[in-house]
């Protein structure tokens, strides 16, 4: 098994442990994700690349490792889940770049000051 799997393994090992304490919270998670990534107006393997860079974004090892494993799963192949990952490394500097001009600046004109 890889550490990829092992860390995904480890992640479903916890889910269960929990489902033991809180079994109809993680049923309906369970539940709710899976409606959520079955086929809709988008495809699962959308979704799963979708997710990917989301899970990016928010540094989930575990989202990441699993979406990978996912997006593969429905059919994705490496060129697109690196194009995900480059559309989700757009997304991180997008984000960083608009606070810098809003945010910032207006902090160095003294917006935010009182």
């Amino acid at each position: 098994m890889s550490e990829m799997d092992n860390k995904v393994q480890a992640y479903k090992n916890e889910i269960s442990e929990l489902e033991s304490t809180l079994p109809g919270v993680v049923q309906a998670y369970h539940a709710f994700t899976g409606a959520c990534f079955s086929d809709g107006a988008l495809d699962a393997k959308t979704k799963q690349l979708i997710a990917l860079g989301i899970g990016l974004f928010a540094n989930n090892e575990v989202c990441t490792l699993y979406h990978v494993n996912e997006a593969r799963h429905k059919g994705a192949a490496d060129a697109e889940i690196m194009e995900a990952v480059a559309v989700a490394a757009a997304l991180g500097g997008g984000h960083a770049l608009s606070q810098g001009v809003t945010r910032v600046q207006r902090a160095l004109k003294g917006a935010y000051l009182s």
